[in-house]
């Protein structure tokens, strides 16, 4: 194999030469915006530039070798590595209308996938990942051709996900080559914009979906799609593990792909950091609720990258004979993102395998404490490695689990906006590998997860297990504590030598709120935990064996039971459905509603969009103005309409002397906006604006309720307290009581519980549907053709109940009944508490 030289200068760009405009070209999908092309030489040949992608211009040492080896080999070429934000700019100043589905994307590597199939389409050239290697110029692999693509390894094909999808082979999209404005790309475009909500990044924008746009492509004939022993000649670690070696010809090949972070990956690099994420969060003074709302990771970067103080975190790992899972957790600690952290290893074993592992990594950041073996409780010694901390902050950091790169930034980042002494995660992703089971929990106060101040941590109690209980415990009584809900975060293993047992485990699966226990969903989500964590091949290939009979034998009475709920709508039916979402003052929420809205595996195709905005005295209607372009190239349908209605309140919305007022006007809203906006959709989904967070299937499984009125459940936070008291079950007896004393300008409004059942009463029974007395407005699904048939919102006291409420009454006298799924969440915050910092979160409210 050709050995790469380093160094070498930097190659600019050569002359790019603008020409008039093509047939054709425009600023939707397959149309270069701006009504040019740029050509790099011969329109129909494969100009000699070199493109290549990172999200800043420091490559990992293990990658800049292979970066440098294609300018070695390849003199008189152009080279430019793309940043994130080189990128981001580039699609806004040439496709603009692909932003809003760029910025959708949920993971970054789906973006880095993404935006290739853009370069490629402008420049021409050759785009090649990181990770390849090349042993020798590629000029006569592409003279005389217009595009040029590999295929992987034939033994990829018969990993169990190519299996499911039927491939007879894979078109890698590691190594491109193309002339400028191929037919290819504008199909490509207009495939990304379709799939950009499938389930992962294989199918949305990685070598699955480039498979599937090669084999649907036009002009087929100009495209060369050469074998595995050109490009691909080696076989991935995960693949090896199954299939066992596989012989390599490098005399043949041209390059060779090294398949790090690749679908069919080892994990020996660190993954790109996340952008633009904002994160549910929720916080708490001595018990009583303080804030809630969005953490925006990005405002808390910047104010570090301009001289905010970080201050040291101290991660604290108690082992004892347990080197492998120990190691692994210290290369979770080595790709951490915060910029100032130490390790302290205390370790109270017999052998020195960990010890002899730190001294070769080097690391000044880890220190290795060993302890004569004492039998010292598992408290004791975490008291030890806390008083052997140096920094200002302390976080858990068990030598068996895994974290996410993000993980200590994120809660510092939570800490510091807040005022925190604390922070926990509000739920962890769940793995069980012997059972190859994965889940994301319930939510509760993880103690395993705790970053806390330490001059406020308690001492841990002298207990051999469950000694982080009371301190947690502590913690959330007696200090302002944040809780940050992002499961990915921390990864709680079984693995058959935890403190616990595994009748702990079950239980925890029991009350999981997403479990993953088929084959084929579990391996998706392993191979998307390998992009982020230190999994190795072997973890991977696990996913793809088949269970056998002992296996199935082995597991117990306390597996997860399904929960009783609807079945989710099958693909085949996806009526159209129209969501409509009134708005006031909503600048704040309005990016945020639509990147949820983008969440939705729903499709896009059979989604319309009703907006009405009115009264606002923010920035909302030019934020409108600015989106519409994108919305209207994303979505069904979509109106947006602007009427003023005249409500502005001097005090509090929820005062009792407003609401036959506010709700009078809001209940005016919602029927002018339905009026204005509904067409020929069979459904129609009411949403607010500041809900922050519910399920990708949320339209699924509202559907498979199979009801003409149907609300799921509104919550405060995952797991919490009813946020939307307007979705109710009257309570038995409640005929009997006084409603009359609690009757105010011709509509009731008892305090809460009054006479009422809460969903949050209801929830976790394995009743999947529940029939109630009122509804909510938060998110409401309503069967069209009773809203055409006269079921509006009430702007008048109807049955002493008005707006939402009113819409019940009056749809129960029509014949239908309304239910309710209190197991399927969304989220909306409380608000009205103090607000944070703007910089760095995005606290809501309502109107």
């Amino acid at each position: 194999m050709g050995k790469p030289v380093a160094g070498g200068p930097s190659r600019g760009w050569p002359t790019v030469r603008v020409i008039a405009p093509a047939a054709g070209i425009g600023g939707y999908p397959g149309r270069r915006a701006g009504g040019h092309t740029v050509l790099m030489g011969a329109q129909k040949t494969i100009p000699p530039l070199i493109h290549q992608t990172w999200k800043d211009a420091d490559l990992p040492p293990a990658w800049q070798k292979w970066a440098e080896s294609w300018r070695l080999h390849h003199p008189g070429w152009g080279y430019r590595l793309w940043t994130d934000a080189d990128n981001r700019a580039f699609l806004q100043d040439h496709y603009p209308w692909f932003l809003p589905v760029y910025d959708g994307y949920p993971e970054p590597i789906m973006r880095a996938d993404a935006i290739r199939y853009f370069l490629l389409d402008h420049f021409g050239g050759l785009y090649v990942d990181l990770d390849f290697e090349c042993l020798k110029p590629v000029s006569g692999l592409l003279d005389g051709r217009e595009l040029v693509l590999g295929c992987e390894p034939e033994v990829h094909t018969r990993l169990l996900l190519a299996r499911q999808r039927g491939f007879a082979r894979i078109v890698g999209n590691a190594f491109i080559a193309s002339r400028p404005g191929h037919p290819l790309w504008g199909h490509v475009h207009r495939r990304l914009v379709g799939a950009h909500k499938l389930p992962g990044t294989l199918d949305t924008t990685g070598p699955f979906f480039l498979t599937r746009a090669v084999d649907s492509a036009p002009e087929p004939e100009s495209i060369t799609v050469v074998g595995p022993e050109a490009l691909y000649p080696e076989v991935s670690p995960y693949a090896t593990e199954l299939f066992g070696p596989q012989e390599a010809d490098y005399d043949r090949a041209y390059a060779v792909h090294h398949w790090s972070g690749s679908w069919a990956c080892d994990t020996a690099t660190a993954p790109r950091g996340s952008a633009g994420r904002r994160l549910p969060f929720w916080a708490s003074q001595e018990l009583q609720p303080i804030a809630d709302g969005l953490l925006n990771l990005e405002a808390q970067r910047r104010r570090w990258a301009a001289g905010a103080p970080a201050p040291t975190v101290s991660c604290l790992m108690v082992t004892k004979d347990r080197s492998a899972t120990a190691r692994r957790a210290i290369r979770c600690f080595t790709a951490q993102t915060y910029p100032n952290l130490e390790l302290v290893v205390l370790e109270d074993g017999t052998d020195d395998v960990l010890e002899r592992h730190i001294r070769e990594l080097g690391d000044p950041r880890i220190r290795h404490h060993r302890l004569p073996p004492e039998r010292r409780t598992l408290g004791e010694l975490r008291n030890e490695a806390v008083d052997r901390a140096t920094g200002a902050y302390v976080c858990q950091w068990d030598d068996d689990d895994l974290y996410d790169p993000e993980r200590v930034e994120t809660q510092m980042a939570a800490i510091l906006a807040l005022g925190a002494d604390a922070c926990f995660l509000a739920r962890e992703r769940l793995w069980w590998p012997a059972r190859r089971k994965l889940a994301v929990s319930c939510a509760r106060v993880w103690e395993g997860s705790m970053v806390c101040a330490k001059d406020r941590l308690p001492r841990y109690p002298a207990e051999r297990r469950g000694e982080d209980t009371p301190v947690a415990e502590g913690l959330v009584r007696g200090c302002r504590v944040v809780s940050v809900d992002a499961p990915a975060l921390y990864t709680y293993v079984c693995h058959g030598n935890n403190t616990f047992d595994e009748s702990h485990f079950a239980e925890h699966f029991e009350v999981a709120t997403q479990v993953w226990a088929e084959p084929g969903p579990y391996a998706e989500q392993l191979l998307a935990m390998a992009t982020r964590l230190p999994l190795e091949p072997g973890d991977i290939a696990h996913a793809e064996t088949v269970e056998t009979a002992a296996d199935a034998a082995r597991t117990d009475e306390r597996n997860p039971r399904p929960v009783a709920e609807p079945a989710v709508a099958p693909a085949s039916e996806r009526p159209p459905v129209l969501v409509l979402t009134p708005l006031k003052d909503a600048a704040a929420f309005l990016p945020g509603y639509l990147d949820r809205l983008r969440t939705l595996d729903y499709p896009r195709e059979a989604i319309s969009l009703g907006l009405l905005e009115g009264d606002s005295r923010d920035e909302t209607p030019e934020l409108l103005r600015q989106v519409l372009p994108g919305l209207e190239a994303e979505f069904r349908r979509v109106t947006l309409v602007h009427r003023d209605f005249g409500l502005q309140l001097a005090g509090p919305r929820w005062e009792q002397g407003v609401q036959r007022r506010r709700r009078s006007v809001l209940a005016k809203v919602r029927n002018h906006l339905l009026a204005r906006a509904l067409a020929d959709e069979e459904w129609v989904l009411w949403l607010d604006v500041d809900v922050t967070g519910y399920p990708a299937d949320l339209v699924q499984r509202l559907l498979g309720a199979r009801k003409d009125i149907v609300v799921p459940h509104c919550a405060t936070a995952p797991g919490g307290p009813t946020y939307d008291l307007n979705t109710f079950v009257l309570k038995p007896g409640a005929g009997t009581l006084d409603w009359d004393r609690w009757l105010r300008d011709g509509i009731l409004q008892p305090p809460r519980g009054f006479g009422r059942t809460y969903l949050e009463e209801l929830r976790g029974r394995g009743r999947g549907l529940v029939r109630v007395d009122s509804v909510g407005g938060t998110a409401l699904l309503v069967r069209a053709e009773l809203h055409r048939d006269g079921l509006t919102f009430p702007s008048f006291p109807y049955r002493q109940f008005i707006e939402t409420e009113g819409l019940a009454a009056m749809a129960l006298d029509m014949g239908t009944a309304c239910w309710a799924l209190p197991d399927l969440e969304v989220v909306h915050p409380h608000h009205g508490a103090p607000r944070p910092e703007p910089a760095t979160l995005a606290v809501t409210h309502s109107e």
